[in-house]
């Protein structure tokens, strides 16, 4: 084994030494930095003096022991592991604070948070006891006598003032009573080595998808500690969760169960794709829910599912535009009708916001002595509502003992600590206190823990805060996930926030006790468990995944063509009135140039500076850039199904700067945007070959082919009846445009040589089955797609359950539904080509040119009646308002 020590710091290593595992701990002993003077040092288990050198705690003593192979030299090869891993996952968090880097990877230290046995007694009963609490709060509250209210154990004030307490749910009993399935406590430990709860969360927690991560990623670093020092496995909780919400349900065990997620601007959306995909339950937004007959339903392209079980990370506020907060883009309009119908069940219940007031904390005590029968074994910090008449007086006296605490986020200021202001900036918190002082709360200031963490290849501290999780049994019990998420604030900074720049840590609890080793990985598969097997695919995934595909084909096609409009104009070739007309006819209809530009037949400059202006980025941006944001946009609300490659392409094309804000001189910027176009083109074609070679041929691939070829069969037919209506077709530039827009340049070359005539370039763009740019390849491959769809219905009932699905497959009968779907598609086998070569004598293609409007028009159709059908599960179309 290596020696532990840094060569960087040990040149030589004396004879005798310790073993490698005592020096490591040795070293660990003399690198790591001092704490800040009254703050407790986790590495050493002590309140810091501001010295270091000091033993280390004995779990830390046994932790760097354990370091394994290479010591504190492979520390930093661990971390780009580390990094690297992170990277290869796509574990990301939205930072709202930071428009410049909105998602930024995830942040986790190297380093556990090690919680021995006594702490975590004290951590454990006192969470589940607090969780007990507080749902008996809710009990007496919503459903019961009121006790809370009528003894003074609580003041109606703090409670019915708060927009948290929901009174549209009073009467209402959730399942099994059960009003919280998972509530989390940050606790901090002061400088006496006592751990505080500093803010409690019960409407939706986060963080159980990023604790697991941690878990995956710190333990496969450290093997040798993790398993030796027996720390505590994380699985059987999830269980326990996922089976109480199963015995609760109104639906029984075979209930679905969805996540509601806010969607994909969320801070925390990883952790909820994460969590969703570990739990094996749907993830859906507020828009892939519907509420019929007080009965919630999933929509996925086989129609409508029942949903018996919404696990949300959705604030209350949000969860039900209609009856909550009006203007909430996020919930499902109907959800509460629905809970009071029994009909769901939802975790956290709603109407448990006002428990997280920090106003709460200073009457938890008396509170569980008088409804529990016994004291709060957890403390809070001292905790003061200015609420009550003459309450915070005396701490206004010393105010910088103090955080000053809004009693709800609609109080209009944040949390502040006191301390960190001049004595100049004091009075007007005062003021604030004294003018409104039921809208602050006044929590006493303790300097946060700090947390050994390797930074810059060197063994530092942070603050921190460790976050719990009570999870209900559903039978009156609670178990507290043995671990936790650790946050820790930036360097230098003493406040915890991840929108700050904060990180992250697992949190290790070593009891000594047997680790239990359940595991949520199901058993193995049968043959018989995949017969009919399919992914569900929501409706708002399947709607964003074709228009993936029709923005997709749409910027390749704007790419495309801007580099032959731009190629032409700037070559030396005559092009004639009628390809000048095409040309012009092409760029507007494609949106590339400002419809108010100047025809292109009267000023040709003007019109190729107009095509290069719309590359530039913001208000005036043509209609190129514009399908490339939209890309990027449908993109980030599927990336959950995207691959790695896919989303980095997509990124990569929303990121290309295909022409500066501040471009270079006029004659160089055709030149320059050339060469962006290039680059575009062939992130374009990555990301083509990412949608058709590596994602799974499943409903949702196939709505994203779809609109693929609706959209190549509306801009290529668009092309192609432009080009004979122009006439620009019968002159050899105008031929030629017309065959590079076709991408068929090289086939035709091939097939017919140089004879530029209309039959065979009708044969090879209109009717050719195995050239993919023609029409008929374009309109028999969407009928086959579409052929595989599955059939769907709407307006179910419990009564009336969905019929079983059939299988995707064009073999046997099409349903009558199919067919009608089929009907509105383009069929080339009713194209003839004696018939598209038809002409008069001024060669008007007549029945080519109704063709290509015929095929036009039924793609048009056949994109809303998908819509009708598959994403909005909205009734046939023939059902009016007539007579209201």
């Amino acid at each position: 084994m290596p020696q532990c020590h840094m060569a960087s710091l040990f040149q030589s290593t004396a004879q005798g030494r310790a073993a490698p595992g005592d020096e490591c701990a040795a070293l660990a002993r003399d690198l790591a930095s001092a704490v800040i003077p009254g703050h407790w040092d986790e590495l050493r288990g002590k309140v810091s003096d501001g010295e270091s050198g000091d033993a280390l705690a004995p779990l830390w003593n046994d932790f760097f022991r354990l370091l394994g192979p290479g010591g504190f030299d492979a520390l930093s090869t661990r971390q780009q592991q580390l990094l690297q891993q992170i990277h290869d996952d796509g574990v990301t968090y939205n930072v709202h604070a930071d428009a410049a880097q909105a998602t930024r990877a995830w942040s986790v230290d190297l380093f556990p948070l090690l919680i021995d046995s006594s702490s975590w007694k004290q951590i454990s009963t006192g969470a589940a006891q607090r969780a007990a609490l507080l749902n008996t709060v809710l009990a007496d509250l919503y459903t019961g006598p009121q006790r809370t209210l009528k003894e003074g154990l609580l003041p109606p004030a703090l409670v019915q003032g708060h927009p948290g307490y929901l009174r549209a749910l009073h009467g209402h009993t959730p399942p099994g009573n059960v009003w919280l399935h998972i509530a989390a406590f940050d606790l901090a430990r002061g400088p006496d080595g006592i751990w505080r709860v500093v803010n409690q969360r019960v409407q939706a927690p986060s963080g159980l998808g990023y604790l697991l991560e941690n878990r995956i990623l710190i333990s496969r670093l450290f093997p040798d500690a993790f398993s030796q020092l027996k720390v505590q496995r994380l699985a059987a909780s999830y269980r326990l969760l996922m089976d109480t919400l199963l015995r609760l349900s109104p639906g029984g065990v075979g209930s679905r169960v969805v996540l509601l997620t806010p969607g994909p601007y969320s801070e925390t959306y990883f952790e909820q794709v994460y969590l969703a995909r570990y739990l094996g339950i749907t993830l859906a937004e507020g828009s892939d829910l519907t509420v019929r007959e007080d009965r919630l339903y999933l929509k996925t392209l086989r129609g409508l599912e029942p949903v018996h079980v919404v696990l949300r990370r959705l604030d209350d506020s949000f969860c039900d535009p209609l009856e909550l907060r009006p203007d909430s883009m996020l919930g499902v309009a109907g959800l509460l009708q629905a809970v009071r119908a029994g009909h769901v069940l939802v975790a956290n219940a709603l109407g448990a916001g006002f428990l997280e007031s920090p106003a709460v904390q200073g009457f938890l005590p008396k509170l569980c002595e008088t409804l529990l029968g016994e004291p709060l074994i957890l403390p809070s910090l001292p905790t003061w509502w200015c609420g009550e008449p003459g309450v915070c007086d005396a701490p206004l006296d010393d105010l910088r003992s103090w955080v000053i605490k809004p009693v709800h986020a609609e109080c209009g200021f944040e949390a502040t600590v006191m301390a960190s202001l001049d004595y100049g900036q004091l009075p007007p918190w005062r003021e604030r206190v004294h003018s409104a002082p039921a809208q602050v709360t006044l929590q006493q200031y303790q300097p946060l823990p700090h947390v050994p963490v390797w930074s810059d290849d060197r063994l530092a501290a942070r603050a921190a805060m460790l976050r719990v999780y009570a999870l209900a049994d559903g039978q009156g019990g609670w178990r507290v996930l043995p671990g936790g998420l650790v946050r820790t604030a930036p360097r230098g900074g003493n406040t915890v926030s991840m929108q700050r720049g904060g990180g992250s840590q697992d949190a290790w609890v070593i009891t000594g006790d047997a680790v239990d080793d359940s595991t949520l990985l199901p058993p193995p598969m049968r043959p018989q468990d995949l017969v009919n097997r399919h992914r569900v695919v929501t409706s708002r995934a399947a709607e964003n995944l074709f228009w993936l595909g029709r923005y997709s084909e749409r910027a390749e096609h704007g790419a495309r063509l801007m580099r032959i409009a731009l190629r032409a104009l700037s070559g030396d070739d005559d092009l004639g009135p009628a390809v000048r007309d095409m040309l012009d006819q092409w760029c507007r209809q494609s949106g590339l140039i400002d419809p108010e530009a100047p025809a292109l037949s009267e000023h040709p400059q003007a019109f190729e500076r107009g095509l290069v202006r719309g590359l530039v980025p913001g208000p005036h941006a043509g209609g190129l850039v514009q399908s490339i944001q939209t890309l990027g946009h449908a993109a980030t609300q599927v990336r959950e199904r995207l691959g790695g490659d896919h989303r980095q392409w997509i990124a990569s094309a929303t990121a290309l700067e295909l022409l500066p804000a501040q471009p270079r001189r006029e004659e160089l910027q055709t030149a320059q945007a050339m060469r962006g176009l290039e680059q575009l083109t062939e992130v374009l074609s990555a990301i083509t070959g990412a949608q058709t070679d590596r994602m799974t041929r499943d409903d949702g691939w196939r709505l994203l082919s779809i609109g693929r070829h609706i959209e190549r069969l509306t801009l290529l037919g668009e092309a192609l009846s432009l080009a004979f209506q122009t006439r620009a077709v019968h002159s050899d530039s105008g031929f030629n445009l017309l065959l590079a827009l076709f991408d068929s340049t090289i086939t035709y070359r091939a097939l017919y040589q140089k004879r530029l005539e209309v039959p065979p370039l009708l044969d090879l763009l209109m009717l050719d089955r195995e050239n993919p740019r023609a029409l008929g390849w374009v309109a028999q491959t969407l009928r086959a797609r579409m052929a595989k769809l599955p059939d769907t219905w709407v307006g179910l009932t419990e009564a009336s359950p969905p019929p079983e699905p059939r299988p995707a497959t064009t073999s046997g009968p099409l349903s009558a539904d199919k067919q009608a779907l089929l009907a509105l598609a383009p069929d080339p086998d009713d194209w003839h080509l004696p018939e598209l070569c038809t002409h008069t004598q001024e060669q008007h293609y007549t029945w080519l040119e109704l063709t290509l409007t015929q095929s036009i028009d039924s793609a048009w159709r056949l994109s809303d009646e998908i819509s009708r059908r598959y994403f909005a599960h909205a009734n046939a179309p023939d059902r009016t308002l007539g007579g209201y």
